[in-house]
Parts: C-alpha cells; sequence; structure tokens
C-alpha cells in the first residue's frame, strides 16, 4: 500500500499555449496582453512544420515580456536527448532563469509522419529519463530548470515522480472526473509534486495545438471532464478552486484564444 504523502496548497499560477497563428506584430501584442493580463508563463507546443521553432520563439517571447517561458511539451519521439537538454539549459540561461522544461514521451505516430524512424513507448520514456539527466548536469549546481513531465500511464508516472519537479496527466476525452480524480490523486499520494491541468475545451471551443478540433464538448460535460472549463469567469474561479481542494491541482494551462476570456479569473486567483 503506497504511502499518503502530505501536500502543500500551492499557490494558483496560469500559463497559456501561444503559437505563432498569424503575422508577428499581432502574436507579439498578444504576448503582451497575456503578460498584462496576470499570466504567469508563455508556452509554446513541439510541432514541426506547423509553426516557428519553440526555442527561438521563446526566447522573443521572453525577451518582449517579463514572463516565464516554457516547452508545452518537447515531444521525445522527435529529439535526442542530448540536443533537447543543451537547448533546454541554454534558454535557462538566456532567459535568467525563466524557462519550464515541458517534456513528454509525444503523440503516437508524430515521428512517423515526419518521416522519422518509429520510436517505441519504452525508448521514449528512457528518452525522456537521459533528457533530464543531462539536463540536470548541464545546469549544474547553480541551476535548476524546472521540468513539467506529461505523463499517462503508470511508468510514466513513476519516471516523473522520480525526477521532474512537476506532472500533468494525458487526459482522454473519454475520461469522467471521478476515473480522472482517482488516478491523480493515487498518483499526488506519492509525493508532493505540483500538478498542472491542461485545459484544451473553454465552453465550447477547442484550443488549437492542445486537441483534435474536432473533441465532442457535449459528451465533456456530460462527463464532467478535467479537460474543460465554463467559460463564464465566476464559474470557471469556482472551478478552479474546487480542482485544488479536491484533487490538488495549483497551475493551470489554455489556449490562447482563451486567455482573454479568463482573464478576470487570472486577476482573481493568481498567487492566491
Amino acid at each position: 500500500m503506497p504511502v499518503q504523502t502530505k501536500r502543500a496548497t500551492r499557490p494558483f499560477r496560469f500559463g497559456v499555449v501561444a503559437p505563432v497563428r498569424s503575422d508577428l506584430p499581432t502574436w507579439r501584442d498578444r504576448v503582451r496582453r497575456i503578460a498584462d493580463s496576470g499570466y504567469s508563463t508563455l508556452l509554446m507546443p513541439d510541432v514541426p512544420t506547423w509553426q516557428p521553432s519553440l526555442a527561438p520563439t521563446l526566447a522573443t517571447a521572453a525577451a518582449i515580456t517579463d514572463l516565464r517561458v516554457g516547452s508545452w511539451v518537447y515531444a521525445a519521439a522527435l529529439h535526442q536527448p542530448w540536443a533537447t537538454a543543451w537547448e533546454a539549459h541554454s534558454l535557462s540561461i538566456l532567459t535568467e532563469g525563466r524557462f519550464d522544461m515541458g517534456i513528454g514521451a509525444g503523440r503516437p505516430g508524430i515521428e512517423v509522419e515526419l518521416g522519422l524512424p518509429a520510436v517505441s513507448l519504452a525508448d521514449r520514456r528512457a528518452r525522456m529519463r537521459e533528457t533530464v539527466d543531462s539536463l540536470r548536469a548541464f545546469d549544474g549546481p547553480d541551476l535548476h530548470t524546472p521540468v513539467v513531465m506529461a505523463v499517462s500511464g503508470p511508468k510514466s508516472q513513476a519516471l516523473a515522480l522520480e525526477v521532474a519537479d512537476a506532472a500533468t496527466f494525458v487526459l482522454s476525452p473519454d475520461e469522467d472526473r471521478v476515473q480522472a480524480t482517482h488516478r491523480i490523486r493515487d498518483f499526488a499520494a506519492r509525493r508532493d509534486i505540483e500538478l498542472v491541468l491542461h485545459v484544451s475545451v473553454v465552453g465550447d471551443g477547442v484550443a488549437a495545438f492542445m486537441a483534435a478540433p474536432n473533441l465532442d464538448t457535449a459528451a465533456l460535460r456530460a462527463a464532467d471532464s478535467l479537460i474543460m472549463l465554463p467559460t463564464d469567469p465566476a464559474a470557471a474561479a469556482e472551478e478552479i478552486q474546487r480542482r485544488r481542494e479536491e484533487i490538488g491541482f495549483s497551475s493551470f494551462v489554455i489556449g490562447a484564444d482563451f486567455a482573454d476570456t479568463l482573464a478576470p479569473v487570472v486577476a482573481k486567483l493568481a498567487g492566491q
């Protein structure tokens, strides 16, 4: 039987996934607006060929605001560990410690779609571990780049508990609130690790780069799914507080299209 770990109540923080989907002046204005609204972190997806490369885009965002920046998330299926670790360490240096390395296995088949050899789940997990190990070696004793690990099954959960600073669960659209709550609580009981919730749906809107655009939002609502929030700021704030109290989530990541909608929630809850 796992040892129950007493969990600290962490203050709320909010991140925004903001890929470049417009001309650069419009994107820069959006990044500044996100910073002015009280969000803590600007995040970029790792989807080659769909947008500019993650690292220079994050460096640009960090140069024009005081936001933290992060990868959401490096796909281990696409990268060699040493190179990813070096890039992450470099971003930590260039942002003066404002970079969070998000890393996960990567969407099934993404490497094959890009013409790369298939990478097994076991090899993906091995790359994730080696990436974190290499990052710690690059950082040395005077720098600690925070690592957020995307997890699903027991093996990736165990890896996150061993080497990560925070974890975000890859939640299936057909997983209802009761199922998700049970497995996340079981995970969190083993170590006091920060829990980050990837929210891909707000109201009936689906965030670009965060979920398939054809998600059945009515089914998600019926399941009381954790991957969605209401559009009404008061209802969203109440639900976010409920999720921290009942499950332990303190960090929430949303899509850029919803940043203005949820800005009143961030103004009310960030840092509380």
